[in-house]
């Protein structure tokens, strides 16, 4: 499901601690959740993101694929 090109955010390559702390913060992780999903290819889902109460459902999705395996991976 990740990207060739990077894991984790902004598909940079980042550390898997680095993006840890990217997803527990609540405004990091909806502004480049949805930017990085958006790059992805996976428009919806980059969209729905940025939705206020839609971004809780994500955003614990996050901290669970990055704290997982360092990656996003629902829906991106």
């Amino acid at each position: 499901m990740a990207s060739k090109a990077g894991k984790g955010y902004l598909n940079a390559g980042l550390g898997q601690l680095v993006n840890l702390i990217l997803a527990i913060i609540p405004f990091t992780s909806w502004l480049l959740g949805g930017v990085t999903r958006i790059m992805r290819g996976h428009l919806i889902a980059g969209i729905l993101q940025l939705i206020p109460p839609i971004t809780l459902v994500f955003w614990i999705l996050d901290i669970i694929g990055v704290a997982s395996n360092g990656d996003l991976t629902f829906y991106a």
